[in-house]
């Protein structure tokens, strides 16, 4: 149940590595090094850390530029503040990033490219959306509606899932010549990947190279696509053609090809990618190290696990929730408890946050070993500790407890999983195994507090109804006033509903609806 799926893995992994190059087409290529304005010494005062420093949506950045302004300090030149917005979209400080942006738009000294109107455009959409994104592209000069600023706009459609809007932004781009790099082509493949029309990825594909030469990110997407259709004879193809293109392969894509190696258990072949990917993995690729961790455990390497936590471990001063997540779970994959259960202690005493993701990493632990009561007593433990129990932690008792068909114990926390989120997403599969057991035990005081969750959850239909009268006929009774209830829930009745409640009215009456509902 906590395990990804390899295709999430893959999809996951590869939206990963695309926010980090996705920003290219709009600049931001300069590493993190000096001081967001610029300022070459260590602490003194400047306009790049005031803004940096605002922390909160509300407060406002043209207030601090021009608070700057007042107190005598020179305007600040059109680099500076690229840089500031730079480092503000690194820290997704989306907002101040854009009222950074739209000062520059009002001061007459600073001469604006279509460069920095992508960069204006790709915040918009994200603090603002795409409608506003939209309205601000068609409102640009005609000189500044280039290459830079289209493939601005396209990110946006593919951001937003829209492929019909997306192919018909790429006809006009081709149509204006602004297909010369292979960005926009990027897009679309992820765009067709995201959306499981991986027919499509071999011809935009050809269409790339017709126009321009593709780079790593083509060539990791589309060893992506074939991974997903675990097509290992194309992706070998594509690495070869990589190397003939002398693009330098990238640590992402040695993964793709590891987790294509395992999944069709050429273990062989996985070790030598995964050797490949490690050296291509440093203190600048850190998210690198966690996935590294994963290959490991799916090969079943477990000295080369303990071997790579402790690199990451003197690489990095501190490891972060995450780290610890993908640790104690390939820990918990590869069997060793009793080394999940220190590393966790660990956690406990460095971290702070109360993340309750690394907690239910052993919570399910202790539920697929049938430790029930150790489970009970753990989630009891964390809660004293400060940790707020998730949808997830609920979910897992629910399922663990509908396994035992412990009816009572698991409307409790099916109720509990419910009551932890806003609103609830359906579990077709978990509600159609819950009617099932209580229809096998003919438990109707079950079945009648099921339809009352799931009610309050906005959850009723027709078939969640034939099921609970199901039960009711297995049972032998007949419940009271469902086709009022059903009216009430504006929840129709079919010809299954019909049999159903004519089979029940001819036997003994039940209180228990009466009750219950």
């Amino acid at each position: 149940m906590m395990q990804l799926s390899k295709r999430e893995m893959l999809l996951r992994t590869i939206g990963t590595y695309l926010a980090a190059v996705v920003r290219h087409f709009s600049g931001e290529a300069a590493a993190r090094t000096d001081t967001a304005a610029g300022s070459s010494s260590g602490g003194r005062d400047t306009l790049g850390r005031r803004l940096l420093s605002l922390v909160y949506p509300k407060r406002s950045a043209v207030v601090a530029i021009n608070k700057w302004k007042e107190e005598g300090h020179a305007p600040p030149r059109k680099y500076q503040l690229n840089r500031i917005v730079r480092e503000l979209r690194k820290d997704k400080r989306h907002k101040h990033a854009l009222e950074v942006c739209e000062w520059m738009t009002l001061q007459k000294d600073i001469k604006l490219v279509p460069g920095d109107y992508a960069v204006h455009l790709d915040l918009i959409t994200k603090v603002r959306g795409l409608n506003s994104a939209e309205k601000f592209f068609e409102d640009l000069p005609d000189r500044m509606r280039g290459e830079q600023t289209c493939s601005a706009l396209l990110h946006a459609y593919v951001q937003n899932n829209l492929v019909d809007k997306a192919e018909a932004l790429m006809l006009k781009m081709s149509a204006c010549g602004f297909l010369r790099c292979p960005i926009p082509y990027n897009h679309m493949i992820s765009l067709y990947i995201s959306n499981g029309k991986l027919d499509k990825v071999p011809k935009i594909i050809r269409e790339l190279k017709m126009n321009t030469c593709p780079d790593v990110v083509t060539f990791n997407l589309w060893l992506t696509a074939c991974a997903l259709q675990n097509d290992v004879e194309t992706a070998e193809r594509v690495l070869l053609e990589l190397k003939k293109a002398k693009v330098d392969p990238d640590w992402v894509t040695y993964s793709t090809l590891t987790n294509l190696y395992i999944k069709n258990a050429s273990l062989e072949k996985a070790g030598s990618t995964v050797k490949e990917m490690e050296n291509r993995t440093s203190r600048k690729t850190r998210v690198a190290y966690s996935s590294l961790l994963s290959l490991h455990t799916n090969m079943g390497n477990k000295d080369d696990v303990n071997r790579i936590w402790k690199k990451m471990k003197a690489s990095f001063c501190k490891m972060n929730d995450n780290e610890y997540i993908c640790m104690i779970s390939s820990l918990v994959k590869l069997g060793d408890f009793a080394g999940a259960e220190n590393l966790y202690r660990e956690w406990e005493s460095v971290s702070g946050t109360n993340d309750v993701r690394v907690s239910n990493i052993l919570l399910a632990s202790y539920i697929h070993q049938d430790q029930m009561e150790m489970a009970e007593n753990f989630c009891n433990q964390i809660v004293q500790k400060g940790v707020i129990p998730c949808y997830t932690t609920w979910e897992l008792f629910t399922w663990a407890y509908l396994k035992r068909k412990d009816v009572e114990r698991f409307l409790d926390y099916f109720s509990k999983a419910i009551s932890s989120v806003k609103k609830w997403s359906p579990n077709h599969r978990l509600v159609q195994e819950a009617f099932k057991i209580m229809e096998e035990q003919a438990h109707i005081e079950g079945a009648e507090q099921l339809l009352v969750i799931l009610r309050n959850a906005g959850h009723v239909n027709t078939n969640i109804y034939n099921l609970f009268l199901k039960t009711y006929a297995t049972a032998g009774k007949m419940p009271l006033i469902v086709g009022e209830r059903m009216r009430k829930d504006n929840v129709k009745l079919d010809e299954e509903t019909h049999r159903l409640l004519d089979l029940t009215s001819k036997m003994r009456v039940s209180d228990v609806s009466r009750i219950l509902s």
